[in-house]
C-alpha cells in the first residue's frame, strides 16, 4: 500500500484507536533516525564518532552500502527506528533501533524486530546479528526472546557493546 510517497510495509494494531505502521526510510524522514537514536544513546551511554558519522548521514551510510532503514509510525508521528546493516551478502546486523521514551511499552520495539525478521527471511539471510549492552535489560529480553543466543564479541565496533548476539535465519 502505498500513502503519499511512504510505502506502508506492515500494520499492527495497539488497540481500537492506534495502529503502528512500519515504513521505509525516505530523505524526507533522514532526521528521525538521529533524533531518535541519539535521544537513547545520551541517556545510557554517550554518542559514538561512528554514530554522528552513520546518523547523519543514513542514506550514504546505510542505504547505498545494501542496507536498510525503518520507521515505526504511530499517529501520524515517528515513534521508533531500525536498520539492517549488511555486512556481507549472508550476514546483516540490527542496528539503531530506538523507540522514544513517551512510546516505549506498547510493542513498537517487537514490532521492529519481527520486520527485521520478515526481512532477513525475503532476502534469504543467513545470519542476523547485533551488538547490544546488558544494561539495557528489556532489550536483551527481546533478542532472546526471538531466539537469539549470544555469541563471541569482538573488541573495538562500539564502546557501549559488552554483548553480541546472533541469530541463524537460514543455515
Amino acid at each position: 500500500m502505498i500513502k503519499g510517497n511512504v510505502e506502508i510495509i506492515i500494520n499492527f494494531e495497539i488497540n481500537e484507536e492506534n495502529i503502528i505502521e512500519i515504513i521505509d526510510y525516505s530523505d524526507d524522514l533522514k532526521e528521525s533516525i538521529k533524533i531518535l537514536n541519539y535521544e537513547w544513546l545520551e541517556k545510557y551511554f554517550h554518542i559514538e564518532k561512528g554514530d554522528i558519522i552513520s546518523l547523519s548521514n543514513p542514506k550514504e551510510e546505510i542505504i547505498e552500502k545494501g542496507g536498510m532503514i525503518y520507521y515505526a509510525r504511530l499517529n501520524n508521528q515517528i515513534v521508533g527506528t531500525v536498520a539492517l546493516l549488511k555486512k556481507t551478502d549472508e550476514i546483516f546486523e540490527i542496528a539503531k533501533m530506538a523507540v522514544t521514551a513517551d512510546a516505549q511499552g506498547y510493542g513498537i520495539g517487537t514490532v521492529l524486530l519481527e520486520h527485521c525478521l520478515n526481512v532477513a527471511k525475503q532476502k534469504s539471510v543467513q545470519t542476523l546479528i547485533l551488538y547490544s549492552n546488558t544494561k539495557l535489560e528489556s532489550a536483551i529480553h527481546l533478542y532472546r526472546k526471538y531466539g537469539f543466543y549470544e555469541v563471541e564479541l569482538e573488541p573495538g565496533l562500539y564502546d557501549r557493546a559488552n554483548i553480541k548476539m546472533e541469530k541463524q535465519i537460514f543455515s
